[in-house]
C-alpha cells in the first residue's frame, strides 16, 4: 500500500488513540507487525507545545518505521503551523483529527465536529497540504449523526485537496463507541474516490478484518481497541490475510515477556511516578481474558513502586502458567 511516496510494509495500522497510542505501545505494535502506526493526535495549540504531556506525546526518539503525527484543531492557519512544527520534529506523515468524538474536542470544534462544517474542512486540508512537503492523511467518521453521514462529500473534499489516504471509522459522531460499526459507507467512499481508503472500526479478529476488506473494498484496515492488551493482533492478521490460516495467541511465557517488556518500557519513559499509573490500564487490558474476576487487578492498581510491578506481574503469570500445566496434563 502506497501513501504518497511511501510504500507500507503491509495493509495494517494502529489507530492513534489519545493516553494509549505512546512511543512505547507504537514501538510495540510495529514489531508485532504493524504497517504503520500513528501517534497520539497532538493539539494545533501552540501554548500546549511545552507541556510534559505535548513533549511526551512527539518524542519519536529511536522509532522505527514511517513517523506518523496526527494534529488537531479547528483554525486552519494553527494547523498549518502545528504541521510544520511536527515535520520540523520528525514527522514524515502528517495526519489530521476529524474523527475525535470526546466532548473535550468537539467543544472547540475540532475532531469529528468539524463534519458539520464542509467548508472549514476544505479550509484546514488546504492549509495543512499547502504547510508542508510531506503526505497529509485524513481521518474522520461516517459523519455528525446517522441523520447526517456525509462521508462521502468529505472524502471528495479530501481528495480533491490534496489528501493521501483517508481512514474512516464506521460509526458517526453521536454513536460515539456504542453498537456495533457501519461499513455501508465506507464502501460507498472507496467506490467514490481513488485515494487509499482505511477501514476502522470493531476490527478485533483475524477474519472481521478479512470481512471489512472484502466487504468495503478498502485498501487497508486500521486497528484501535482491538489492539489494546493485544498487540500480536497484527501478526494474526498478517498471517490469516496472508493464508488463510489462523495464527493462535502467543504461549503464556510469550505474552508474559512482551507484558513485561512493554511495561519496563512505559516505565523508562514516562519515569516511575508516571509509569506506574500508566501502566495499570495496559496490564488490565492484557490481563482481562485471565484475571476475570479482577482481584489481581485490584491488588496491581494499589502498587506504588515500579519494580513492585514488575514483580507482581511476574509471580501472577507463574500462577497463571502453573494453572494452564495442569489443565492440559493428563490424569495420573
Amino acid at each position: 500500500m502506497q501513501i504518497g511516496p511511501y510504500t507500507l510494509e503491509n495493509n495494517l495500522m494502529l489507530a492513534p488513540m489519545a493516553g494509549i497510542t505512546d512511543r512505547p505501545f507504537r514501538q510495540l505494535c510495529k514489531r508485532m507487525g504493524a504497517g504503520l502506526v500513528v501517534s497520539e493526535m497532538l493539539s494545533s495549540n501552540p501554548k500546549v507545545w511545552n507541556t510534559p504531556k505535548s513533549m511526551a506525546r512527539m518524542n519519536h526518539e529511536g522509532e522505527e518505521g514511517l513517523r506518523s503525527v496526527q494534529i488537531a484543531g479547528a483554525d486552519p492557519e494553527l494547523m498549518a503551523q502545528a504541521a510544520q512544527f511536527n515535520v520540523d520534529n520528525g514527522a514524515q506523515i502528517i495526519d489530521i483529527n476529524m474523527g475525535c468524538p470526546a466532548k473535550k474536542v468537539n467543544k472547540k470544534l475540532a475532531g469529528s465536529a468539524l463534519l458539520q462544517y464542509p467548508d472549514t474542512v476544505e479550509s484546514i486540508i488546504k492549509a495543512v497540504v499547502s504547510a508542508v512537503d510531506v503526505p497529509v492523511t485524513l481521518k474522520i467518521r461516517t459523519g455528525w449523526d446517522p441523520e447526517n453521514r456525509n462521508g462521502v462529500d468529505i472524502a471528495r473534499i479530501a481528495e480533491e485537496n490534496g489528501i493521501q489516504s483517508l481512514a474512516v471509522h464506521g460509526r458517526t459522531r453521536a454513536c460515539m463507541f456504542k453498537g456495533m460499526a457501519e461499513y455501508d459507507t465506507i464502501r460507498r467512499i472507496k467506490a467514490a474516490i481513488s485515494i487509499p481508503v482505511i477501514a476502522n472500526g470493531d476490527i478485533t479478529s483475524p477474519e472481521k478484518a478479512q470481512e471489512v476488506l472484502n466487504y468495503t473494498g478498502a485498501d487497508g484496515v486500521m486497528i484501535g481497541r482491538g489492539a489494546q492488551g493485544n498487540p500480536w493482533i497484527f501478526k494474526q492478521i498478517l498471517h490469516y490475510l496472508e493464508t488463510g490460516e489462523k495464527l493462535s495467541a502467543p504461549p503464556m511465557t510469550e505474552q508474559y515477556d512482551i507484558l513485561h517488556e512493554h511495561v519496563a518500557n512505559v516505565h523508562e519513559f514516562y519515569g516511575d511516578v508516571t509509569g506506574v499509573r500508566i501502566a495499570r490500564k495496559h496490564v488490565g487490558w492484557y490481563l482481562a481474558e485471565h484475571d476475570t474476576d479482577r482481584q489481581f487487578r485490584k491488588s496491581f492498581n494499589a502498587i506504588e513502586d515500579a519494580n513492585a510491578q514488575l514483580e507482581a506481574l511476574n509471580v501472577y503469570f507463574q500462577a497463571l502458567q502453573q494453572r494452564e500445566t495442569r489443565q492440559i496434563s493428563p490424569a495420573a
